[in-house]
């Protein structure tokens, strides 16, 4: 018998793989097997997915300092918690626009705001920015994620504890945990209709950055002060660069729709 993930051969008694730690599988795949699996994945109360939930939380250390040192099998890693997160950010927009439209037009009318130039409908250029960045939250939070790390990477680098790599692997937990809890306070005041989607987010960003000053505090051993300090300070860093960025690219788009004709004042 061998591995179907390594292919190494296996003895007829193991029951993991003892190269790739891999669970033998030999039964077929049933309706009762595939609810076992998902019931382990997702729903017991040991699974993988609520053990990363709740322990970044109490032991973020735990979680995320034991993934960068090389444990990979007790909790969910980086990058598939932080894909999770954002399938659940799209189907969280799917339900606000399904059932809480309401709840979002104050962010749209704020885009359409920002984004006011001469002409209406198809003639502006700009007409469905709202729409676009809502719908591609995920791709902005990715695309976000590389200048975050810089950030958190400068302002820690007298520490020389983690890389830019284990930087970013940080700012993936961070990032996922928080669309989570960002997931449930959301939901909760659409249904309830406290505020809207804009001054909701407002209100729910300084607790978020606490959050993320906590699990520095948890993975460097510093003061929670030193690490809110370093925290705003990395979020600083991140805007100036992320900002520059932006505006070179907003220039181009700007010089490309005036000398097609796409766009005048």
């Amino acid at each position: 018998m061998n591995c179907k993930n390594c292919n190494k051969i296996l003895n007829d008694t193991q029951k993991y793989c003892d190269e790739c730690g891999a669970k033998v599988i030999q039964n077929r795949l049933t309706p009762k097997v595939l609810a076992i699996q998902v019931n382990q994945e997702f729903l017991s109360l040991d699974n993988k997915f609520l053990r990363t939930l709740i322990c970044l939380f109490t032991t973020p250390e735990d979680v995320i300092g034991g993934f960068i040192d090389g444990t990979r099998k007790k909790y969910i890693n980086a990058i598939t918690y932080y894909a999770i997160s954002l399938t659940l950010l799209g189907f969280q927009m799917f339900l606000l626009k399904q059932f809480f439209s309401e709840f979002l037009e104050p962010q749209f009318e704020a885009f359409k705001e920002t984004f006011k130039v001469s002409g209406t409908g198809n003639n502006n250029p700009f007409a469905n920015s709202a729409d676009f960045f809502s719908n591609s939250q995920g791709i902005f939070f990715s695309v976000l994620m590389p200048f975050i790390a810089i950030g958190t990477w400068l302002i820690y680098l007298d520490k020389r504890k983690y890389n830019y790599t284990e930087h970013l692997v940080i700012n993936l937990y961070i990032t996922a945990q928080t669309i989570f809890v960002n997931f449930v306070v959301i939901t909760i005041m659409a249904v309830f209709n406290v505020f809207d989607y804009l001054i909701a987010s407002i209100i729910i960003t300084p607790p978020l950055i606490l959050y993320g000053a906590y699990i520095f505090k948890r993975l460097y051993n510093l003061s929670y002060i030193n690490s809110l300090i370093r925290y705003i300070g990395a979020y600083i860093i991140y805007t100036i660069v992320f900002s520059i960025i932006m505006v070179i690219i907003l220039v181009i788009a700007v010089i490309y729709l005036f000398a097609t004709g796409k766009l005048n004042i």
